[in-house]
Order: C-alpha cells, then sequence, then structure tokens
C-alpha cells in the first residue's frame, strides 16, 4: 500500500495504490481530511488499510494529473548532515561524532515531479537524494531507538537541494540559508507506511543529472541510523505527528567536485528502492511575485 496525493498545488486530494497498482479515491473516505498530523496519529494508515482490504473504495485513474508531495505541509522539516560517511569526506570534513541537525522551511516541499527553481544569482545549486521519514506519533525523550520505530508513520524518497555558497560561505555559520529557497524539497511519489519497510537500513539510493549517474549507495552507510536519529533528536526538540526529516545523503553530489553545478534546463532524477520514483526539470527563479 502507498499513500499519495493528487491535483494542482493546494488542492490536493488524497489517494492509496494497493499492491496491483490500482489507485483509489480518499477523499469521499476521509471526509476532508488529509495526509497530516492528526491523520497519522489517529491512526489514520491502518483505517485506509482495512477500507482498501474491504473494498470500500472506488478506483481512481491518474491520467493527466499533477502529484503532489505525499504528505500535507508538515510543521517541521528536520534535516540531518554529513550522515554519509564518504559524503563527509568529498564535503572535506570528518565524519561527524554526533548528529548534525538544521532546519528546511516547510514552504519548500514541493511535489515530486515540480519545477524545481534555480535561485537568483545561484552557481552551486546541488541535488542530493536522501530518505525522508515521515513521524506518526509524538517523540519526546523517547527512551530508546527502539521506541523510536514505534513512532514512525512511513518512508519517501526526498531530493534535500542546496546552494552550497549560501549553505557553507553566506551563511553566517548556519546552513539553512543555503537549504531553503522555493522548490528546494521535492517530496514523493508517495509514503510507503512504515510496516511495509521492514528494515529502513537496506535500501538503495540513486541519482541521476541529465540522465548520467550521480549517486549510488544504500541506507546501510548511515553513520546514524534512523531509528537512532529519530531517538536523538527527541532528547532535543518535541518532533510532532507529520514532521518530515530528511537522514542525509550520500557520496556523489556536485559539491565533491567531480561533477558540475546545476543550471537551468537540467533534469534531476532520483529513486530509492522499494520508495519510488522522482524527477524534476531546473528552471529559473522568477521576479514575479516579488514588491
Amino acid at each position: 500500500m502507498r499513500l499519495l496525493r493528487l491535483g494542482e498545488q493546494g488542492q490536493e486530494s488524497p489517494a492509496v495504490i494497493d499492491d496491483a497498482g490500482q489507485v483509489y479515491d480518499l477523499a469521499p473516505f476521509l471526509r476532508g481530511r488529509d495526509f497530516d498530523g492528526s491523520f497519522f496519529e489517529g491512526d489514520g494508515i491502518d483505517q485506509v488499510r482495512e477500507a482498501l482490504g474491504q473494498g470500500r473504495l472506488q478506483a481512481l485513474s491518474v491520467d493527466g494529473r499533477r502529484i503532489g508531495a505525499p504528505i500535507a505541509r508538515p510543521s517541521a522539516v528536520i534535516c540531518i548532515g554529513q550522515n554519509y560517511a564518504a559524503h563527509a569526506t568529498e564535503s572535506g570534513t570528518s565524519p561527524p561524532e554526533a548528529p548534525i541537525m538544521f532546519f528546511k522551511h516547510p514552504n519548500t516541499v514541493v511535489g515530486p515531479f515540480d519545477d524545481v527553481a534555480v535561485p537568483l544569482g545561484s552557481s552551486t545549486t546541488d541535488w542530493e537524494v536522501e530518505l525522508g521519514v515521515v513521524i506518526g506519533r509524538r517523540c519526546r525523550y523517547l527512551s530508546s531507538p527502539s521506541a523510536a520505530a514505534l513512532r514512525i508513520a512511513g518512508y519517501c524518497v526526498s531530493n534535500d537541494i542546496s546552494e552550497r555558497n549560501w549553505q557553507l560561505q553566506k551563511s553566517g555559520g548556519q546552513w539553512s540559508k543555503g537549504k531553503c529557497c522555493e522548490t528546494f524539497n521535492p517530496l514523493g511519489p508517495w509514503l510507503v507506511p512504515a510496516s511495509e519497510v521492514p528494515d529502513p537500513q537496506n535500501l538503495r539510493l540513486r541519482s541521476w543529472v541529465n540522465g548520467e549517474a550521480r549517486q549510488d549507495s544504500t541506507t546501510a552507510d548511515m553513520i546514524f541510523p534512523v531509528f537512532e536519529l529519530v531517538w536523538q533528536l527527541s532528547q532535543f526538540l518535541v518532533l510532532d505527528p507529520g514532521d518530515l526529516i530528511n537522514t542525509g545523503t550520500p557520496q556523489g553530489v556536485a559539491l565533491s567536485g567531480r561533477f558540475p553545478y546545476l543550471a537551468n534546463g537540467d533534469v534531476m532524477t532520483l529513486e530509492i528502492e522499494k520508495l519510488g520514483r522522482q524527477e524534476q526539470h531546473l528552471v529559473s527563479a522568477s521576479l514575479v511575485d516579488s514588491d
């Protein structure tokens, strides 16, 4: 079972895909609810699974419809830096002894096939395929990583796009300047419930730019595994249902110096085993909405 949201930005409607690939409309069943914190905290995934198994849902065609991010706007997007040793090395640093945490603005989250805007004045826009973790229940001072495992709603493909000069040279010591540009977190195409991903540390991650391979690794190479990350984060902040955690990216980004940075007209493709594939075209940022 996979959860997805269909429709134009800001007007997405929830749907579910069964194991045979058939899509079903969840809007009548959820009666105005969306894939947000209250849905996850209220056992929404189990309710959808039950309705799907009982044949209570109406089939739906997705032809020509936009696929949105698989979760409604999260209250927080928490990111982990340099969580793969090889990526830390290509970034010119030693592997961290504790998780590096930073934030992205929640409005960076867009659909998996939406265009990505190259920021005005940017020359160092970079891609990052990451395992996205969606919180299902409130996490506060969790007792152990095993306790954290029970608080995860599901997993998805996340692209933690970065503007490296703003992240590292103009940051003032914090990375978020280079992480919060509009469209800088494509998410999806769908959310796979945690119960259907028995081992999040055994997933292959890959990325391509213009069809040329860039990243190819596995979540087994994480320095801090998923359950440990959620447990550790809960000691420093309260994680709410529907929050998104980007768990770090493997080696193979432009920051390494081995590949050119992104430019208008480029195409990014990202994939995680069992979680699907996403693709974005790079376009120039517009000044239409500026004062």
